[in-house]
């Protein structure tokens, strides 16, 4: 059988000559190009190399009305960008979301809430079917954005344990699928070990009362310090400056506070800046905990901190299995009280010389 010509040069290879090219029937080549089953694996490997050979790139528009699909996914972050570009936490889960959606061949569409009329422009873009599905997180419980999504009707996963009206963190929820560490046994493993150093009065500086994360971990520390003084806790917002505040605070009611337990590795070095401000040793004087493992604050501490690892990029990866699952699907039965397939990962105490 006589091969059709190679494309004229300077024009755009065409479904058509791929399957020339693989020697495959056009609706073939179009099942195997738009992701399709039902074909065999030589075939498969002889439209794949005919692609590459020819350079061919899918009409976008065609392969929408064959896949429904738009071969994108929003990101939204429920917080201002000086937030997002600040803290390395949003950094790590972004990059586990884009490694994992290049691997599925879709593209990331990042989208931040810098003030209330961003809602109208997410839910406009939302609704208007640019995306397949929307990854959410760090979503306050008061938060307008879980509904939006919702009235877009657009499958979405979230980040972290949803604690608004309404949702599965809530009683009585309909189930949302998300991905979350285990903030509540982190922070219990976190008290437990300045304990274990003979410490007596531990301190912690909680994240915000308002992000169901921050809440567990207050949850966790309270496990284990069922008496601890109210005194004891300053709050923070997950920010190096409200640690070192916090840090001042605990400081003026509670000078003979002996370790600290911070929310997070970011309020950590704030409040690790404040120690050494007022002529404390850590770990002689105080010892110092935070939550993460955000490596490039925790290892470039003096001293370097020890902390509570959560996979962050990991569960960014995890958050786009879930919707790929959502958007296949293949959900499961819907359980009773959270969504199907919602993970919990595990933590990690990571030992280093703060404590």
């Amino acid at each position: 059988m006589s091969r059709k010509p190679d494309p004229a040069p300077g024009s755009r290879p065409t479904l058509e000559a791929v399957a020339a090219r693989a020697g495959v029937s056009r609706a073939t080549a179009s099942r195997v190009v738009n992701g399709g089953a039902g074909v065999r694996p030589p075939l498969v490997d002889k439209v794949r190399r005919a692609v590459e050979e020819l350079g061919y790139v899918p009409n976008h528009a065609a392969r929408t009305l064959v896949t429904r699909r738009n071969g994108a996914v929003a990101v939204i972050i429920a917080e201002p960008e000086f937030r997002i570009f600040s803290d390395p936490f949003f950094e790590q889960q972004v990059r586990g979301i884009s490694r994992e959606l290049t691997a599925h061949d879709s593209q990331l569409v990042l989208l931040w809430v810098e003030g209330p009329g961003d809602y109208d422009r997410i839910g406009r873009y939302l609704g208007g079917g640019h995306v397949d599905g929307a990854l959410a997180f760090s979503v306050h419980n008061d938060d307008g954005l879980p509904s939006i999504i919702g009235r877009a009707q657009v499958p979405a996963v979230f980040g972290g344990r949803p604690g608004w009206p309404g949702a599965s963190g809530t009683p009585g929820g309909p189930a949302v699928p998300y991905v979350d560490a285990d903030n509540r046994g982190g922070a219990r493993e976190a008290v437990r070990h300045l304990l274990s150093l003979g410490r007596e009065r531990v301190a912690h500086i909680a994240g915000p009362r308002d992000l169901t994360s921050a809440m567990d971990r207050v949850d966790g520390y309270r496990d284990v310090l069922l008496d601890a003084d109210p005194g004891l806790i300053a709050q923070g917002d997950f920010t190096e400056e409200s640690g070192a505040r916090a840090m001042a605070e605990l400081l003026a009611r509670r000078p003979d506070l002996d370790a600290v337990f911070a929310a997070s590795d970011l309020m950590a070095s704030g409040a690790l800046r404040v120690l050494r401000e007022r002529g404390l040793r850590v770990p002689e004087d105080v010892a110092l905990v935070g939550f993460d493992d955000m490596t490039s604050i925790s290892e470039a501490t003096d001293p370097p901190l020890t902390t509570v690892r959560q996979d962050v990029e990991g569960m960014g990866r995890l958050m786009v299995r879930l919707l790929m699952r959502v958007l296949n699907g293949q959900e499961t039965e819907p359980g009773t009280g959270s969504a199907p397939g919602s993970v919990i990962t595990p933590t990690e105490l990571v030992r280093r010389a703060s404590a």
